[in-house]
């Protein structure tokens, strides 16, 4: 019984109550936004009671998590890793289609979206192989390897497929990578195959949308015509791949001592990141590709893909300083804004709360983000301090794109806005993530 008590003296003491509090109200207008954004729909105790039951379960989870020692996940990466995998190839077999994506495990009263989870096991084994091989940070095995473990999770995601899961991936890669010593050319490389596997086919959307511009019958026009037609796309990256040879020579001769291997690892990012393109393309439904870049001019498409963000901005720019008062927005109540509970759910915030509450809002976002990044700098290891840093990257990228998604400054990539947005699974995921933090924290002057 000693031992129970000290564990149970050491949680609550060494517990961060300002983490808790902020997940606390932020679950609170979690809870108030989604059941004023699902009244139109005429039942919204039902989407109420199914957050009840994550939050929950999400609780349970993080108290579970807490006072699981987190230093054991390291000893088993490799089983995390193997799971994960399998949580995210069996839902190609066994899981339910919703909204073209086959994505979940249907239980009846509630779905699960096993991505979630999985982005959260990749975030264990990522910081546990980089804590371990620390030393070879410099080299470029260390970095293969770790792309190789993005990689498995991000094919089997897009076979689903589920472009916005796997965005989330980048960012916590290469921040990870940062900070375990990684050269910031290698990270360059990644950023760069990220740009052009996502950019290519996103560019391309959004020049075909510009209707009066291909229409205009001016060379820029025709050139880009031309890539639909012929090799034009091929041509332009041999001229960019030599472009980049004739630099570093160029360099050399000037004394400027380059090794030869930067040019070509980022010409092969290159490459490959075109290559990737395709895949990405097809894999993406023209109206998803659409939604990715009508944010930049909403108004080239009203009624289809910039619907939603023209909503998004009316209801938020509608809510002024005080907002509109709970329960009385009017592009809430009317169900102008699709999916409000879920993607847009800052929407209402803002409309009903206005800039107040939507700046509350912010507020504990950003307590909670600081205290998770207080977390990493003060775990007792490299390993719990990387893991950390993972979570709290997770949250700020989920938070920023789906926060200037609602202000339209941001593609609509239907990422949830995590602790808030209606959603079982990310619900219990997020908890879970927060259990993990809290287990960190707690043990950051013990091993056990």
């Amino acid at each position: 019984m000693s031992e129970y008590r000290v564990f149970f003296k050491r949680l609550i003491t060494n517990t961060d109550w300002v983490l808790l509090a902020s997940v606390a109200v932020l679950v609170t207008i979690g809870f108030l936004g989604i059941y004023s954004a699902t009244l139109h729909y005429g039942n919204a105790a039902k989407y109420l009671n199914i957050q009840f039951l994550a939050v929950g379960i999400g609780a349970a989870a993080m108290f579970i998590f807490t006072a699981f020692n987190y230093q054991y996940y390291k000893q088993f990466d490799n089983v995390v890793y193997v799971l994960s995998l399998l949580l995210l190839a069996s839902v190609l077999f066994f899981g339910v289609t919703i909204k073209g994506t086959r994505g979940w495990f249907d239980f009846g009263i509630a779905s699960f979206q096993p991505v979630e989870i999985a982005k959260l096991m990749y975030i264990l084994v990522l910081a546990s192989f980089l804590d371990k091989k620390s030393k070879d940070a410099k080299k470029f095995s260390f970095i293969a390897v770790a792309f190789a473990l993005l990689m498995g999770h991000l094919i089997l995601i897009m076979m689903q497929p589920d472009f916005s899961s796997t965005l989330s991936y980048f960012p916590i890669t290469v921040v990870l990578l940062f900070a375990a010593g990684v050269e910031t050319f290698y990270l360059l490389c990644i950023i760069v195959f990220a740009a052009f596997a996502v950019g290519i086919p996103l560019f391309s959307t959004f020049i075909k949308l510009q209707t009066d511009f291909l229409q205009s019958g001016t060379f820029a026009a025709n050139f880009f015509l031309s890539f639909n037609e012929n090799f034009t796309g091929v041509y332009l990256l041999a001229v960019l791949i030599c472009s980049i040879m004739f630099l570093w020579w160029f360099m050399w001769k000037l004394r400027m001592r380059i090794h030869v291997i930067y040019p070509i690892f980022l010409c092969v990012s290159i490459i490959f990141g075109c290559a990737a393109s395709i895949p990405v393309e097809k894999s993406l439904k023209d109206y998803q590709r659409k939604r990715l870049v009508v944010f930049l001019n909403p108004k080239v498409d009203p009624k289809g893909s910039g619907y939603n963000i023209i909503q998004s901005k009316i209801a938020v720019g509608s809510g002024r300083i005080t907002g509109k008062g709970f329960k009385k927005g009017t592009q809430t109540q009317l169900g102008f804004l699709p999916e409000q509970h879920t993607d847009f759910i800052f929407s209402v915030i803002g409309e009903e709360g206005g800039w107040l509450i939507s700046q509350l809002t912010l507020l504990f976002y950003f307590l909670f983000i600081w205290r998770a990044l207080a977390i990493a700098r003060d775990a007792r290891d490299k390993y719990g301090s990387l893991i950390a840093l993972g979570i709290a990257t997770m949250f700020s990228f989920y938070a920023f794109i789906n926060i200037g998604m609602a202000m339209g400054i941001m593609p609509v990539t239907g990422m949830p806005l995590l602790l808030i947005s209606y959603g079982g699974s990310s619900m219990a995921s997020s908890l879970c993530a927060v259990g993990i933090l809290l287990s960190i924290n707690i043990r950051r002057h013990t091993h056990y």
